[in-house]
């Protein structure tokens, strides 16, 4: 028999957000895929390891999963690490592959999910805490209220969108456009929080935009509220 491959979500940063249902699958599952080249250094492993220090004991395999703009590449580059797991999966082993946040929201596991499904292998999601409702808690305010719409946004991908709907948004990983994008916030009349590296060692909480430096790392994500 064929294994099934699991897309778990470790949640943002900190071990103690991740489920039970991620921590009992990874105990049970001897195979765990990380994206990366080094194990050890993967984020997502760093966070799991915390919360089941038996992961330092199992058959851990890294995906090399670059982050490229090229389509086209992109797409080889997801055949390949479907390949990979589809390796694992042929000799009857089910595989869990690490992903942060949640498993659902601008997760690269699902590109992997859809070739290994047309391949006719079985696949299974596993959610994590977003890391902008973990972002939300650290900065102790809801992240909508009554009839409050969200909008997310990965704003490392788009980020000159007008941001002029009703509502609060969530800008994912908005470090490298800070300094425009709050401005254009804050022109708008709306309040500004971010956080970066959530729920990790190295976490910064801003509780106002000019607190915010115009330049932030990689996992930075921002809260604009309507005031």
């Amino acid at each position: 028999m064929k294994g099934k491959a699991y897309g778990v979500g470790v949640g943002p940063g900190d071990p103690e957000l991740m489920t039970l249902k991620a921590v009992r699958l990874i105990k049970e599952k001897d195979i765990i895929m990380v994206p990366g080249t080094n194990p050890q250094e993967s984020v997502a492993y760093k966070i799991a390891v915390q919360a089941v220090p038996e992961l330092e004991n199992k058959t851990v395999v890294p995906v090399d999963l670059p982050m490229l703009k090229d389509r086209e590449e992109l797409k080889r580059s997801h055949r390949k690490g479907a390949e990979l797991i589809e390796s694992y999966l042929n000799k009857g082993n089910d595989v869990v592959f690490l992903t942060l946040g949640d498993s659902t929201v601008y997760c690269t596991f699902t590109y992997i999910q859809e070739i290994l499904k047309e391949d006719g292998y079985e696949t299974e999601l596993v959610n994590g805490i977003t890391s902008f409702c973990a972002a939300a808690s650290r900065l102790n305010i809801p992240l909508a209220e009554w009839n409050e719409p969200i909008h997310i946004i990965p704003a490392v991908h788009k980020a000159n969108d007008e941001l002029d709907l009703d509502g609060n948004y969530v800008l994912m990983k908005s470090g490298s456009h800070m300094k425009d994008i709050k401005e254009r916030l804050v022109s708008k009349g709306r309040d500004v929080k971010a956080v970066v590296n959530c729920g990790m060692e190295t976490e910064e909480v801003y509780q106002k935009a000019e607190d915010i430096p115009d330049e932030t790392g990689y996992f930075t994500l921002l809260i604009s509220k309507e005031v």
